[in-house]
C-alpha cells in the first residue's frame, strides 16, 4: 500500500509509538489498536525484532498504516521499506540521511527540535516534521511561539506527551498529529494487556485536530 503524506495526516490523530521485542505480540497488538479505532501506528527501530514485527502487523491488519521510526541510516530506510513500512520517522536529520529519506518515495516525518532545524528540513523538501523530543524541547509553548514566524510548517510532536497533554497539543494550528507511547507501553505489550491497549486506542482516536 502506497499512501501520500496528506493521506497519512488525515488518518492520524494520536499515533502510538511502539517498541516491541516479541514477534508473537505483533498480530494481537495490531488487532487491539485497530479495535480501538486507530489506523496509523509507528513501530520503532529499537529492538532486533522491529522489522519482523512491522511485517507481522501488516499481515495481521493490511489496512493499517504502519510506519517505522528511529530511522538513522540509509540502510534502515531500505530495510524498513522492504519490511513494508508505509511511512518513515527519524529522530533527527543528517547529511547522509536526507537523500535516502527523500528518495524513499513514501511519506517521511523527519525529527527537528528548533526553528532553524525546521527551516532547514523544509528547504530540503520535507513538509510535515516530527517535533522531538517535544516536552524537553519546549513543548506546547515553543510550538505556539513559532507558529507566527513559521505559519506554513506543520508538526507531529512526540516525546513524553501524556494522554492528558495530547488534546492541548492537537489544539495548536501548526500541529497535525501527536505521537504517544502511553497507548501501548512496553509493559502492556509484554503482558498481553490488549483490553487496556484497545481502551487507550479508543481514547486516542477520539482526539482530533
Amino acid at each position: 500500500m502506497t499512501i501520500t503524506l496528506e493521506t497519512l495526516v488525515r488518518a492520524a490523530s494520536v499515533i502510538p509509538v511502539l517498541t516491541v521485542s516479541d514477534v508473537a505480540k505483533a498480530a494481537p497488538l495490531a488487532r487491539a489498536l485497530k479495535a480501538g479505532g486507530l489506523s496509523v501506528v509507528e513501530m520503532t527501530m529499537r529492538t532486533p525484532a522491529a522489522l519482523d514485527v512491522l511485517s507481522a502487523m501488516k499481515a495481521a491488519e493490511p489496512d493499517m498504516i504502519i510506519g517505522m521510526g528511529t530511522i538513522r541510516t540509509p540502510e534502515q530506510v531500505a530495510d524498513s521499506m522492504a519490511a513494508g513500512a508505509d511511512f518513515l520517522v527519524s529522530p533527527g536529520l543528517s547529511p547522509q540521511l536526507v537523500p535516502a529519506l527523500l528518495a524513499s518515495g513514501i511519506p517521511v516525518l523527519p525529527g527537528v527540535a528548533t526553528a532553524g532545524e525546521a527551516m532547514s528540513a523544509v528547504e530540503a523538501g520535507f513538509e510535515v516534521l516530527k517535533f522531538f523530543p517535544a516536552e524537553q524541547a519546549g513543548g506546547r509553548p515553543y510550538l505556539k511561539s513559532i507558529a507566527g514566524p513559521l505559519p506554513d510548517i506543520r508538526f507531529c510532536p512526540t516525546g513524553s506527551i501524556t494522554r492528558e497533554m495530547a488534546p492541548d497539543y492537537l489544539a495548536l494550528p501548526n500541529v497535525v498529529c501527536v505521537g504517544g507511547s502511553w497507548i501501548a507501553t512496553g509493559a502492556m505489550i509484554d503482558a498481553g494487556d490488549w483490553d487496556t491497549i484497545t481502551a487507550n486506542a479508543a481514547a486516542a482516536a477520539a482526539m482530533k485536530t
